[in-house]
């Protein structure tokens, strides 16, 4: 060994490398962690200086499988790298990484920059074929060391758990007894939490009900601790809606063992670590899966079923063809429509002002690329109205028996939450009991332990009345046990069920409640080209039912004129003005679209929208310019025959042209009335004159 250390080597400093792959190898196994540190000795005697030997010990307790959080290897690869350290002293070689990459690429450097590795066995030098190729087989062994040790440790976990046999912390409800068999936990309280999320759970359907029922009826669920002081012990706080999750999720509740849950993936990031991440596995990929292995606090069916009503009330997950849970909204069959088109549950939307106006929507095939429009989209009030009638019909048989069995529910639930609330105080009157006792028993001269006990035993007692105080208070804001008269109003209401149905203050999420006890779903299809959808009812009980409803028209539809009014207006056009037209409708008694009768106006918009043409002058009639050019007279001279009935005019109303009919007769006579009159030459002359100074 001393040949291959040199002089150039012992001028550099010497690294001392410590490592264990756990910090329980750490406090337990401290004799190896003190042969580590001897290695500083052992440098001092192969001719290194004190002050030349360095310590790494700041990966105790990390595993070698990888460098990324091992700083002080980090730091090791960084100093030989910039030829730094003359040797790297480790108890084994092996230690130093656990890993081929690290190792080899250690041995590279150390390699460049001749940078000795000493351990017991002997000193390498890396730049030495020979010793690179020991080197190179040592890590080799230590990586299929590691292959094996976890082969025979995992494969021994696998055996045991077969057979059911395997330890580990159990769930909240459960414990071990003195033979390691699980069975429920004695304490009757913490039985009663566990059945009680459950109960709530198939209630309200979803898990921030059951949170929110917790903290209404102020009760507390349990947990209990590990390891430390308080191992063992029950601690009593907040439900949280991450526990009710994993009370919901957890299998073994239907007495299932069940190993393999959970698998570790490892992945390469993004800066070239690998991270080791937890999956869950789906139930098909479980290793072990042993039913019936210890008591149940629900059935395996009552788990399927609350695992799918979980899965339902994800908004942030691909939409299955399970209904929602029943949410706040105006959209009373939300959750519960299919899609006849793509088969997919149809959306609910808000639109209009504030989002008052709900509507159904299937928007599936715009989402896939599949279509550029949607696969319907309709009104709520359209189908929730004759939903609601339909219910209605369906409840009036059974309406009595309902408020029945209302009224045990509510007395059931009423049981549970007092019986909650007496399990608390039994159990604070035990601890104020056992204070008690402590303190009695001990000897009153030690007057240091009787203070103390003393004050436990008022603590206890200020505990107990302060939970006497919370109960009764509770008491007082909601009524548990319902009074006779609350029963016979209760049956009273339910004979008049479709007033309290349609009641403002019921609630629009106790209506879809009531609706998924009877509905199980509804496919809607639309015809094209007609206003008019079917509704495929199917009930709980199996039986099914189609509807056919007739959509509203539109705003356009509605004041869309048809053509026999339109046809009946252009025949009157032609000889009417729009007022004689309009009192012609209204006398047939034909109505317009949107209100009692026609008037002028709307005469006037129906022709301007349809091009109708008014009424037109016949062939023997003439305009008033026309006879003015005809007889060579003014304007004036047309308006005093037609003011004095000297030629017969019409017009259509006040404000129209005149139409002046003529004959030959009437011509002449006309002619010879300009030619003989002194006064309408003198006119003529003038208002001609007139005209031709404007055109210049």
């Amino acid at each position: 060994m001393t040949s291959e250390i040199q002089n150039k080597h012992k001028q550099l400093p010497a690294y001392i490398y410590l490592r264990q792959s756990t910090m329980g190898q750490v406090h337990h196994h401290q004799e190896s962690t003190e042969r580590q540190y001897a290695l500083s000795d052992k440098a001092l005697s192969l001719g290194w200086e004190k002050n030349k030997v360095k310590i790494l010990d700041g990966d105790l307790g990390i595993s070698g499988t990888q460098s990324l959080t091992r700083e002080d290897f980090k730091t090791l690869v960084a100093d030989v790298s910039m030829n730094k350290v003359g040797a790297v002293f480790a108890l084994e070689a092996s230690r130093l990484s656990r890993s081929c990459t690290d190792w080899h690429r250690l041995l590279e450097l150390c390699s460049l920059t001749e940078t000795l590795i000493i351990d017991e066995d002997g000193c390498y030098n890396p730049a030495d074929f020979n010793d690179q190729l020991l080197l190179g087989l040592k890590g080799t062994f230590s990586q299929a060391e590691l292959h094996f040790i976890r082969a025979r440790l995992q494969g021994g976990k696998l055996n045991k758990a077969k057979k059911g046999e395997l330890r580990f912390p159990l769930s909240v409800g459960y414990i071990y007894d003195d033979e390691y068999n699980t069975i429920k936990d004695p304490d009757e309280q913490v039985r009663n939490c566990i059945c009680l999320i459950f109960k709530v759970f198939r209630e309200v359907g979803s898990a921030f009900g059951v949170v929110q029922y917790f903290l209404k009826h102020g009760i507390k669920f349990p947990k209990r601790a590990y390891g430390g002081v308080w191992n063992g012990k029950i601690i009593w706080g907040t439900l949280s809606h991450n526990r009710v999750l994993c009370i919901l999720k957890n299998p073994s509740y239907t007495g299932t063992y069940v190993y393999g849950k959970y698998k570790y993936i490892k992945k390469i990031t993004e800066d070239g670590s690998i991270h080791s991440t937890v999956r869950k596995m789906p139930q098909s990929c479980w290793q072990v899966m042993i039913k019936d292995h210890h008591e149940a606090y629900l059935t395996w069916e009552e788990y399927l079923e609350n695992i799918k009503i979980l899965k339902s009330n994800r908004t942030n997950g691909e939409e299955n063809m399970v209904p929602m849970a029943a949410r706040e909204g105006k959209a009373l069959l939300q959750g519960l429509l299919l899609c006849k088109i793509c088969g997919r549950r149809l959306a609910t939307r808000y639109t209009g002002n504030n989002g008052i106006n709900p509507t159904y929507q299937c928007n599936r095939c715009t989402r896939d690329g599949l279509s550029n429009t949607y696969c319907m989209s309709i009104r709520c009030d359209i189908v929730d109205d004759i939903i609601s009638e339909k219910v209605l019909e369906a409840m009036q048989s059974s309406q009595i028996d309902l408020a029945i069995k209302a009224v045990e529910e509510l007395e059931r639930r009423d049981r549970a939450v007092d019986k909650q609330w007496q399990m608390r105080i039994e159990r604070a009157q035990y601890s104020t009991q056992l204070a008690q006792r402590r303190y009695e028993e001990v000897d009153p001269a030690n007057r240091l332990v009787a203070a103390t006990l003393e004050k436990r035993w008022n603590d206890s007692l200020v505990e107990l009345e302060k939970i006497h105080t919370e109960h009764n208070e509770f008491r007082e804001k909601n009524i548990y046990v319902i009074s006779e008269e609350k029963k016979k109003e209760l049956l009273s209401l339910a004979e008049n069920f479709p007033l309290l149905w349609k009641s403002p203050t019921t609630k629009d999420k106790d209506r879809k409640r009531l609706l998924r006890l009877l509905i199980k779903d509804i496919t809607i299809e639309r015809e094209k080209h007609v206003k008019k959808v079917i509704l495929h009812i199917r009930w709980q009980g199996g039986v099914t039912e189609n509807i056919s409803i007739d959509i509203p028209l539109n705003v356009f539809d509605r004041i869309r004129y048809g053509k026999d009014i339109v046809n009946r207006i252009r025949e009157l056009a032609s000889q009417h003005t729009d007022g004689q037209i309009a009192e012609i409708l209204n006398a047939e008694g034909i109505k317009p679209s949107i209100s009692d009768q026609f008037t002028t106006s709307s005469v006037r918009s129906i022709r301007y929208k349809h091009k109708i043409s008014g009424p037109k002058k016949q062939n023997n009639e003439f305009t008033v310019q026309q006879v003015m050019k005809k007889f060579n007279v003014s304007n004036h001279v047309i308006y005093y025959w037609i003011s004095r009935n000297i030629v017969s005019a019409r017009r259509l109303n006040h404000g129209s042209p005149y139409w002046i009919t003529l004959n030959e007769e009437k011509e002449e006579y006309l002619r010879q009335w300009v030619q003989n009159s002194v006064k309408i030459n003198k006119l003529t002359t003038t208002y001609l004159n007139l005209n031709e100074r404007s055109a210049l």
